[in-house]
């Protein structure tokens, strides 16, 4: 059954980690170099593949005693928070640039910057986290998916204000904060 509650609560938490992450920068910087909307699309279609292959590996979760899940579940939020917290900003990452601005060749660098920058990323296990623990993969899967589209969407065609008006440090611990509140939850199904 849908949870809109499910998919809201994915979204928020989804968003709010991904937005300090290597994406955001990776998806400005090739939204400065070309056509937006066609790095949009690559860079969409590589969420989409993320999200799907975490929603498969959080699938599987299930399948485990739930309480067992729920440790795991609470335990991967509280590192996820401190990876946040702890991480250091290693700058630009290597882009390679089309030879052409084709929407193939534009479209094509997004998906695979994102599709190798994300695999096994923070949000991409966050996301099979929250498959496992809601087990509603319609929900948890449309709240990812809108949530890394709209951080590839304020990374592509407005990242350079965002980060104006909303300090980068700022936005990590508030996604930290959130990690550790739904590792208290989680911690507290498990034990409670």
């Amino acid at each position: 059954m849908f949870s809109l509650a499910v998919a809201a609560i994915v979204f928020g938490v989804i968003f709010l980690a991904e937005l300090p992450d290597k994406t955001a920068l990776a998806s400005l910087v090739l939204g400065t170099r070309y056509r937006a909307s066609y790095v949009f699309c690559g860079v969409a279609a590589a969420f989409v593949l993320h999200v799907a292959l975490a929603i498969a590996a959080g699938s599987v979760l299930t399948l485990l005693p739930h309480r067992l899940v729920e440790v795991v579940v609470g335990l991967l939020f509280l590192a996820g928070a401190a990876v946040l917290l702890l991480k250091k900003d290693d700058g630009e990452e290597d882009i390679r640039e089309p030879a052409d601005h084709s929407f193939w060749k534009v479209a094509g660098s997004g998906f695979m910057l994102i599709l190798v920058a994300e695999f096994g990323d923070l949000t991409q296990i966050m996301t099979a986290n929250l498959a496992a623990r809601y087990d509603d993969p319609l929900a948890v899967g449309l709240g990812a998916v809108l949530a890394l589209w709209a951080v590839g969407a304020i990374g592509v065609f407005g990242g350079r204000l965002l980060m104006k008006w909303v300090p980068l440090g700022l936005i990590t611990k508030i996604a930290a904060a959130v990690m550790t509140v739904m590792a208290g939850f989680s911690l507290y199904e498990a034990f409670a």
